[in-house]
């Protein structure tokens, strides 16, 4: 077992509590990534060489500092690899997230002021690769979150390169060439929809030949990335904007389709019924260019807790 441990310092102010149980959608386990009691490993796959990192919180929300332990079951953790992990859990926890800009608009707004009070220091994680992030999404989609959860885990586990590191067995999120392989009939059996198998196996088979550049995305403006995912089939505009944020780290992301979303803003404006997606649109122009962060935040209060008391008869104005 080889192992070496390095260190991060996100900009501050960051909150790891915060940021890496919104990773987990807040129950502590969300596809490939772990929330463990102030500890989050996660095997990474690179290039069929998966690898432990396990992240710890060493300083406070106004100094921070990460501490990555990494892991490798055989020889091989060599300069290149370590540094790769490093880059690629700053990237997974926004590390390099400056959230000043937004918090000074914050301030001066009286729905995302409340918001940046109660979850200071919070950024926005990412998912490892924009080809998870896609895989993960159309599997959610129109199904409970429940059924969801028991999906995504039978597809990392079984498909999924995995390690043993001190007896416990960590999985990796399958590489497009597994879901190849496996095909429409493998992904039926771990209880996929006919239709999202097909959407799936189809991304992998174009992303397995090189035909669909998901990481190049990276590279594109927010109207192209926009464009091209919804030139993919089983991809619609909801899924487009969730990509923006999670996948892409563009600031201002704001999937106004989003039924949850619309329910969080009629119930933060006292509106008696939800925002219709029009409506939603509208009224985020006053938070544009950082439309993501709200749309984190907003996410972050309910999922926490904490949204009950942001509702328009408490902190909350017009």
């Amino acid at each position: 077992m080889d192992r070496s441990v390095v260190t991060i310092a996100p900009t501050p102010p960051y909150h790891f509590d915060l940021t890496s149980a919104y990773a987990t959608n807040y129950p502590g386990h969300y596809g490939a990534d772990i929330n463990q009691e102030g500890l989050f490993p996660r095997l990474l796959d690179s290039r069929g060489h998966p690898h432990l990192v396990t992240v710890r919180a060493l300083g406070r929300v106004v100094s921070p500092l990460l501490e990555v332990e990494i892991e490798k079951a055989d020889t091989g953790l060599d300069d290149a690899l370590i540094s790769q992990a490093k880059r690629q859990v700053a990237w997974i926890f926004g590390t390099d997230q400056n959230l000043a800009p937004f918090y000074r608009m914050a301030m001066n707004d009286s729905v995302a002021g409340p918001l940046v009070r109660g979850l200071k220091g919070l950024h926005i994680p990412h998912t490892a690769s924009v080809y998870e992030a896609l895989v993960l999404a159309i599997l959610g989609q129109q199904i409970s979150s429940h059924v969801a959860r028991v999906v995504r885990t039978l597809l990392i586990q079984t498909y999924g390169p995995s390690a043993e590191v001190s007896g416990v067995t960590y999985y990796a999120f399958p590489p497009p060439e597994a879901i190849v392989a496996a095909g429409m009939e493998g992904l039926r059996a771990i209880k996929f929809s006919a239709r999202k198998a097909e959407y799936v196996v189809g991304i992998a088979t174009r992303v397995a030949s090189g035909k669909l550049d998901l990481e190049g995305l990276q590279h594109q403006s927010d109207e192209e990335v926009v464009r091209t995912l919804l030139g993919i089939r089983g991809v619609g505009l909801w899924t487009a904007q969730w990509l923006l944020i999670r996948a892409l780290g563009r600031t201002d992301g704001f999937p106004h389709g989003d039924l949850a979303l619309q329910r969080l803003l009629g119930l933060l404006m006292d509106k008696g019924a939800p925002f219709s997606p029009e409506e939603a649109l509208e009224y985020s122009r006053r938070w544009s260019p950082f439309r993501s962060y709200v749309t984190t935040y907003l996410f972050a209060a309910a999922r926490s807790g904490r949204f009950a008391s942001l509702s328009r008869g408490g902190q909350v104005g017009p």
